[in-house]
């Protein structure tokens, strides 16, 4: 079949990138005419190049920053060729975009109605899509809290649908209050699929290390870290952001940087969804600190796998830190997400089975 992948594919951000990239990717694998729609939008593409020059706000971004991370948005620009694309029509412009057989939207923050700048999108509900079905993929509500409600004019145009899944409870909570069934929660994409970056020489990574993945920590969380890595001798190496407790800053890492950077580290220290899911992937010792913007995903995979061990929150005892960062991950959770690989799996042989479909 021909298949369209609508998600946030250009976004200055590694998750996703390769969430994007592993979706469409599993999707040939199975046979598919896979690309991702290359949606694009002036205002948007504004918007996230900002952030991508100050992306640890509140933190101040020092002067001397603003050129590495110069590079690092450069590096993106250039992997993004490298993505199976569709030809590029405009965001506000679906009319422009060729017919498929079916489009799958998600994963990611999709349906975020609080995104900064891609929520109200409609697109992303389905409007003006041209495709024969219509099929959400681990799409997400992002921080968009379930008490909050759907307006019906959003629930209406999730009703086009002809299959839902999400990746995480507080977006299978809306979906269920709005259209009055609970869908199928699955994996992420780049624990569903395969994670296959492009060969690096990366001698810088030939230590052991700490893989430090986010920012704007706590400081008691940092302090711990600090504490495991110093008496492991182990140095911390910051990537895409900076953080100043630790020893190395890499800023302009690409997507493939870091997939290598992630599955050659000693434990993972983290508190982005996507630093969980690479150090899950990877099977590597890890923790992560929460944060109220993403709670949710972390919560729900965490839930999902039973790793909820490894959410630190404030004032969590130094044993803890020490238990998850030295102890290999638990067999269990590795057997759980081969388990909701199965189910996964399964949810897309049933959206995307042939029966009733045409040639686009």
């Amino acid at each position: 079949m021909k298949i369209g992948v609508l998600t946030f594919h250009r976004c200055i951000n590694y998750g996703s990138y390769w969430q994007a990239r592993c979706l469409a990717e599993g999707l040939q694998a199975r046979g598919h005419q896979a690309v991702i729609l290359d949606h694009d939008s002036q205002r948007v593409n504004q918007l996230e190049w900002t952030c991508a020059f100050q992306p640890v706000l509140p933190t101040p971004v020092p002067k001397s920053d603003y050129p590495l991370y110069r590079e690092k948005i450069l590096q993106f620009f250039r992997t993004f060729h490298s993505l199976p694309l569709s030809p590029r029509f405009g965001l506000e412009n679906p009319a422009q975009m060729e017919d498929y057989d079916v489009v799958v939207v998600g994963s990611d923050e999709v349906w975020n109605l609080s995104h900064p700048w891609f929520g109200g999108c409609s697109l992303f509900y389905g409007d003006g899509v041209k495709a024969q079905r219509l099929v959400s993929y681990a799409a997400s509500f992002g921080n968009y809290d379930a008490t909050w409600g759907l307006e019906p004019s959003w629930a209406e145009k999730l009703r086009n649908f002809d299959n839902i899944s999400v990746r995480d409870a507080n977006s299978q909570a809306i979906i269920k209050n709005a259209l009055g069934f609970e869908p199928e929660m699955v994996l992420d994409p780049c624990l569903q699929f395969s994670v296959q970056p492009e060969e690096r020489n990366l001698d810088r990574l030939k230590k052991p290390y700490v893989a430090v993945y986010g920012h704007n920590f706590s400081d008691s969380f940092a302090r711990e870290i600090r504490q495991w890595a110093n008496h492991r001798n182990l140095p911390l190496i910051s990537i895409g952001y900076r953080n100043d407790w630790a020893d190395e800053q890499w800023l302009t890492a690409d997507p493939h940087d870091f997939a290598h950077f992630m599955a050659m580290s000693a434990a993972v220290a983290t508190n982005f969804f996507h630093g969980c899911v690479f150090a899950l992937r990877n099977a590597k010792p890890f923790v992560c600190e929460t944060s109220p913007y993403r709670r949710y995903k972390l919560q729900g995979l965490m839930a999902k796998i039973g790793g909820e061990k490894h959410l630190l929150p404030e004032g969590t005892p130094t044993a803890v830190y020490q238990a998850r960062l030295s102890e290999p991950l638990d067999p269990q959770i590795v057997q759980k997400i081969d388990q909701l690989r199965q189910t996964s799996h399964a949810f897309l042989d049933r959206a995307l089975e042939l029966k009733q479909l045409q040639p686009a």
